[in-house]
């Protein structure tokens, strides 16, 4: 396993997780210092179309208070080549359910010409905030 000296991630963290901490924590593994991106409020809204239940600031107070993180920004762009120029990075990890996936495959191209790994790490099956969200529903109806 290739160490690298600085990885970043990026992620909503709505309803933070096991899948979460278990990226992050294999994120951490594989390098001496993490940043971790959260995707700002805006920018879910714009991409996913949805609200987040857990709003920015805190979603972020929760990211950086887990010991596997040394730095958190809130991020308003998936550009994975704009936040390069503003926190500079060695690799950037994500879960391996996105391998294959046309956005991701254009990432890893675009920041190989900046010397940057894109890793692919273990996803946890079974378990995101989508998930919780439809059977926490569910349960509702349910009662």
């Amino acid at each position: 396993m290739k160490k690298y000296k600085i990885g970043y991630t990026q992620g909503v963290y709505d309803m933070f997780h096991i899948g979460h901490l278990n990226i992050i924590n294999r994120a951490k593994e594989q390098c001496d210092y993490l940043i971790v991106g959260v995707n700002s409020d805006e920018l879910v809204k714009d991409y996913k179309h949805k609200e987040t239940v857990i709003k920015e600031k805190e979603r972020a107070t929760i990211i950086e208070n887990l010991k596997a993180v040394d730095q958190c920004i809130i991020v308003n762009t998936l550009d994975k080549e704009l936040i390069l120029e503003k926190v500079h990075f060695n690799a950037i990890f994500i879960g391996d359910d996105w391998y294959g996936n046309p956005r991701w495959m254009e990432t890893k191209e675009k920041l190989a010409q900046h010397n940057v790994d894109v890793v692919f790490l273990p996803h946890t099956e079974g378990v995101s905030s989508t998930i919780l969200r439809e059977k926490n529903d569910q349960n509702v109806k349910d009662e």
